[in-house]
């Protein structure tokens, strides 16, 4: 039995090298349906480590306010899905009032709004126009528990002074140095200075956070009188206190917002672990998303096997007639074609794994992105390309299994 198994792998072996092109268009389905799978779950399982690392990073007592709607809740308070373009739509729902009831509310220890300015950013005579420019309190690096490579953060004292503390990004591709402390630059037809850049920002790839390593830091009082206090605030940051449950505080923070805006929840309170579940549920909409077309690819490619197969049997219907005459029974002749198949489906898994891996080298060196690949995802591409040779190559083998030896003979 071991013997007749290893003829039949061989000869299958022997048939995918005989028509290689043939063979590795039949697998095209099957390798773009295994890339597929394996390439964005290893992407998501690198996104979710980047996240909580980031999450670690500002501190569990962080407490994020947004404006608009941007997640659903079930019954305990769990998000069950999120809905990106809320923020948007309802943009200026949180106002310097807010702010102030955040401040107020029990066990906050500090609240830093964060107000994105558009503008025109020029430094010797060159406009930046991608550059992101915050405005902000003196409190956000003790909030973000980010320190500063270089220079000071802005004081309450100089709040109304035109003073900029700068992102790694900005220091490079603004001004073409590490170290730009005193260089000036104009924005909205006021100067600038240079008084302070950055360390690193941890970013994480699908982080409702903008990338902070590209913006630069200007007194918010300094915004207001820019924009004749138009300036829209983007999301306010708070601190609990030591000792204080960040949850409770939380929960205290929706309710005191609630309560100033006549009831009405327009706007999203985040916990610090929460920023997690907003980013598994986007990943879990584009997982969904690519697992569709996966499955789809994995159909077509079982399809493109059987056909093949069937092709196979009716080239080879004089060597089935030999055999069946020389003593084979149907159900070797099955199993011959039944391993041809699943050769040919597993060795586009393989192939697809391989291709996936190289993608993901790809990906860690050149984007932000640190995709992680799992012995469970390789080990359940493996296995569906061996189910998916086995179903799909089930019909050619009864076909050939099924023939009459004299038909089969008489067939040139």
């Amino acid at each position: 039995m071991r013997s007749l198994t290893r003829g039949n792998l061989k000869t299958a072996i022997a048939s995918v090298r005989g028509a290689k092109w043939r063979s590795l268009m039949t697998m095209m389905g099957i390798i773009i349906g295994i890339v597929s799978v394996v390439t964005v779950v290893s992407i998501g399982e690198g996104v979710k480590h980047q996240v909580e690392a980031q999450t670690n990073h500002l501190g569990k007592d962080l407490i994020t306010i947004r404006p608009g709607q941007t997640v659903n809740r079930d019954k305990n308070g769990t998000i069950s899905g999120v809905n990106l373009f809320a923020g948007y739509m309802t943009s200026g729902t949180l106002t310097d009032e807010d702010v102030r009831t955040i401040q107020k509310t029990k066990d906050v220890s500090k609240a830093v709004p964060l107000s994105i300015v558009a503008g025109k950013l020029v430094h010797d005579n060159r406009q930046y126009p991608g550059v992101v420019v915050v405005g902000t309190t003196p409190e956000l690096p003790a909030v973000f528990h980010q320190k500063l490579a270089y220079g000071d953060f802005f004081t309450i004292n100089d709040s109304n002074e035109n003073g900029a503390i700068i992102g790694t990004k900005v220091a490079q591709d603004v001004f073409g140095q590490d170290v730009p402390l005193g260089q000036s630059f104009d924005f909205q037809g006021q100067s600038f200075v240079v008084r302070g850049i950055f360390d690193e920002f941890k970013n994480a790839p699908l982080s409702l956070e903008a990338d902070f390593n590209n913006a630069i830091f200007i007194p918010y009082q300094v915004v207001q009188d820019m924009t004749s206090k138009k300036a829209q605030i983007y999301e306010v940051l708070a601190q609990s206190k030591p000792g204080a449950s960040p949850n409770v505080v939380a929960s205290r923070i929706t309710d005191t917002i609630k309560a100033s805006h006549g009831n009405q929840e327009d706007f999203t309170v985040l916990r610090a672990g929460e920023t997690l579940s907003v980013t598994s549920n986007i990943l879990n909409l584009l997982t969904r998303f690519i697992g569709g077309i996966a499955a789809i690819s994995l159909l077509v490619g079982g399809i493109g096997i059987m056909n093949v197969m069937l092709v196979s049997v009716t080239e080879r219907m004089h060597e089935i007639g030999i055999r069946k005459a020389v003593g084979a029974s149907s159900r070797q002749i099955m199993n011959q074609f039944l391993v041809e198949a699943t050769v040919l489906s597993v060795t586009g898994g393989i192939i697809g794994v391989i291709v996936s891996l190289l993608i993901n080298v790809i990906l860690l060196l050149f984007t932000p992105l640190h995709p992680i690949i799992s012995w469970q995802v390789v080990a359940l591409a493996a296995g569906v390309s061996l189910v998916v040779g086995i179903v799909f190559g089930t019909a050619p083998a009864l076909k050939a299994a099924r023939k009459d030896p004299i038909d089969a003979l008489r067939n040139e």
